[in-house]
């Protein structure tokens, strides 16, 4: 099942597998902006990362001394979401724990995410609410964008363009593996061209404090997008390396995966967020089309 949202620019689709944004198109061009997930290369458009961003050793993590098996990036985007609220411009899926979840993850939960219209731009906000005494969590967007955006511009032809301009610090994969004691600073004071080699060792993720956007853009074509957000710890661009791939993720996230030397233990797991009982935990990110 799909809901479209629709006003007198943009017209977009969500799958409720997922809660996943499945399309974004400008109606005065018709270009699509949102990758249409050929598996050939990934065979997803926006997927929601929850209850774990990122990749644990083993695929595997302890709480309270118990294990417990997770796939990367956990188990929303593949779950049906319950649809909520539709409007014109505006709907609200939700997620629940169920029998199956609590058998991976040990807490009770409820995950709202919303999409809001507005003009040629779409708000994804999320809502984390537990019953359990505690719960641990990531949450992330994963969404990707065509490049190129016109036939007559290549992959190559485009740039990302990061605001504020200023350095940040860059943590490297090693493997699916944050390695923080590698971490540099990354010249993110000036855009950066595309290109493949920029995938080599897979994502890359930097540290963000405060306001950021980051857009793609090119100075061969009007078209481009921007992501904004403001005070989420981290970021994730990327593309497959191994393949000519014609999109390139960016992901905002409130967690990371595991680093080379985790313990394993949820509760000292890098970018961890906490809740206690009746708590809500609220973040949102803002896609601007052009």
């Amino acid at each position: 099942m799909t809901t479209i949202l629709e006003n007198e620019a943009s017209r977009v689709v969500i799958n409720e597998k997922g809660a996943e944004l499945s399309s974004f198109i400008l109606k005065d061009t018709n270009l699509e902006y949102i990758w249409q997930g050929d598996p050939a290369f990934w065979g997803r458009h926006a997927p929601v990362l929850f209850p774990f961003v990122g990749r644990l050793k083993n695929d595997t993590y302890k709480y309270k001394g118990k294990s417990y098996p997770m796939s990367q990036h956990g188990f929303a985007r593949d779950k049906e979401f319950k649809l909520e609220k539709a409007t014109e411009t505006f709907a609200s899926f939700l997620l629940k724990s169920d029998e199956d979840t609590l058998k991976v993850y040990p807490f009770e939960f409820e995950l709202i995410i919303n999409y809001a219209l507005d003009g040629k731009s779409l708000t994804v906000s999320y809502e984390v609410r537990t019953q359990s005494d505690e719960m641990y969590f990531s949450i992330g967007g994963h969404p990707a964008f065509n490049v190129p955006l016109s036939e007559d511009t290549n992959f190559n032809d485009y740039y990302i363009h990061f605001a504020p301009s200023k350095s940040r610090i860059t943590l490297p994969l090693e493997g699916a593996y944050v390695n923080v004691t590698e971490k540099t600073l990354a010249q993110t004071n000036t855009s950066i061209q595309m290109d493949r080699e920029l995938f080599k060792k897979d994502a890359m993720i930097l540290e963000t404090k405060g306001e950021n956007a980051f857009s793609i853009l090119s100075d061969k074509t009007k078209h481009g997008v921007t992501l904004f957000y403001d005070n989420l710890p981290f970021v994730g661009i990327w593309s497959p390396y191994d393949k000519e791939a014609p999109f390139v993720c960016i992901e905002p996230w409130a967690g990371i995966a595991d680093t080379v030397d985790a313990s394993g233990n949820i509760e000292d797991k890098l970018g961890m967020n906490h809740l206690s009982k009746n708590d809500c935990f609220k973040q949102h990110y803002i896609m601007t089309f052009k």
